[in-house]
């Protein structure tokens, strides 16, 4: 079963988590526990109270294939980072299109001129989640609200600075704040943010892993995020070109081998990638008029089946 979410940060081809598990996008690791293991009480089926098999089948198939994978992925501290770091640039560029984002609920669009940003997000947030896996046919509606309210905080909070991402304090935080003991000071200092760079490097990594399992829809999609923080980078570009081969688009792969060379002309899978469908080109361009003489000759279609593929060894007998 697939789940369409076409709502908020899900419209811009990013998976997004919290809005899947109903947490803050500023929520830390021991909040989002707390989440995942009510909704876990909730959806499955030996401690769920719902009630008909329509249900239980679909509660076990949003445990399966959208919560349990959003806290696997959160739970996992260099995929934490990276996320955080992804939503603060999702936040910036959304503030950059803002004049382009158009907002389907009316708590999204209130919440976009809201005079208490945070508060506004909070209640609105906690009125969403309270309802998300209960009428279960609604949950991936429910989780597109939540998105779209994540997207318009993220837009209005989110700073410039290449920093984490920096939301301001909850209500009960702000409280608290001044008559809790100061923080006793970390017995390390804290690791610093992934980069741009590093990101890019990640997606680039995950895409190999998908190439590897011959999964190459999820290693374009990975390479395509890579491509939204780095336009500019060949080496997204190439692999790109070489998967497109692998998957017999050659129009697409010469688009993306272009655009690596472009960027650095001494590319070297980009250009090995450039003269294979040149020579492609050329072998099924002679095939075609031999072909054309044998018929010419004898009145049967003798022409060669290998094309682009053909330089990998030809059709298998």
């Amino acid at each position: 079963m697939s789940f369409n979410i076409d709502k908020g940060l899900f419209t811009s081809d990013f998976i997004d988590h919290h809005a899947v598990l109903g947490v803050p996008v500023d929520a830390d690791m021991k909040g989002i526990r707390k989440q995942y293991l009510k909704i876990a009480r909730r959806l499955h089926p030996d401690s769920s109270d719902i009630k008909t098999d329509s249900d239980r089948r679909l509660a076990s198939e949003y445990l399966s294939k959208l919560v349990n994978p959003a806290y696997e992925y959160l739970s996992q501290e260099k995929n934490f980072s990276e996320h955080q770091i992804i939503l603060k640039l999702k936040g910036q560029q959304a503030q950059r299109q803002q004049e382009t984002i158009v907002l389907s609920t009316d708590r999204a669009r209130q919440l976009a001129t809201a005079a208490n940003t945070n508060g506004d997000y909070q209640a609105a947030l906690k009125e969403l989640v309270e309802h998300q896996y209960q009428a279960l046919e609604q949950t991936p509606e429910v989780i597109g609200r939540i998105s779209e309210l994540n997207l318009v905080y993220l837009m209005r909070t989110v700073g410039q600075d290449n920093g984490a991402l920096r939301t301001a304090a909850r209500p009960d935080e702000q409280s608290s704040a001044s008559s809790a003991p100061a923080a006793k000071p970390a017995s390390r200092p804290a690791a610093p943010p992934p980069t741009k760079d590093s990101l890019v490097d990640s997606f680039i990594r995950r895409s190999e892993e998908f190439e590897k399992q011959q999964n190459y829809a999820k290693a374009i999609l990975e390479l395509r995020e890579a491509l939204k923080l780095n336009p500019k980078n060949s080496n997204c570009h190439s692999r790109m070109g070489m998967i497109y081969i692998k998957t017999k688009q050659a129009k697409m792969a010469r688009i993306h081998f272009d655009k690596a060379l472009e960027i650095n002309p001494n590319d070297e899978i980009a250009g090995a990638g450039r003269r294979m469908i040149e020579q492609s080109g050329n072998a099924s361009q002679a095939g075609a008029k031999s072909a054309g003489g044998k018929r010419a000759a004898s009145g049967k279609d003798t022409s060669s089946k290998g094309g682009l593929f053909g330089l990998f060894g030809g059709r298998k007998k």
